[in-house]
């Protein structure tokens, strides 16, 4: 069983990696953008939709890995 205070370290840890993940998604599909519009090649643009992928992956796992750690917790 976690107590308290390492629950709450846990907890704001986990929020502040998927926030950092988050704005990460945000700025690649920005740049993304932006070099599209800019007339980049298909292999910048694909390397950035690459990236992004990796990103929302590592992301999903994030979420997915907080939510089987408290339904482990509460059984």
């Amino acid at each position: 069983m976690i107590d308290g205070d390492h629950y709450a370290e846990r907890e704001t840890l986990l929020a502040h990696e998927i926030d950092d993940l988050l704005l990460r998604a945000r700025g690649l599909v920005l740049v993304r953008d932006l070099l599209a519009d800019r007339g980049a090649s298909q292999a910048e643009v694909e390397a950035h939709n690459s990236e992004l992928e990796r990103v929302r992956a590592q992301l999903a796992d994030s979420i997915r890995g907080s939510d089987h750690e408290q339904i482990g917790e509460a059984a």
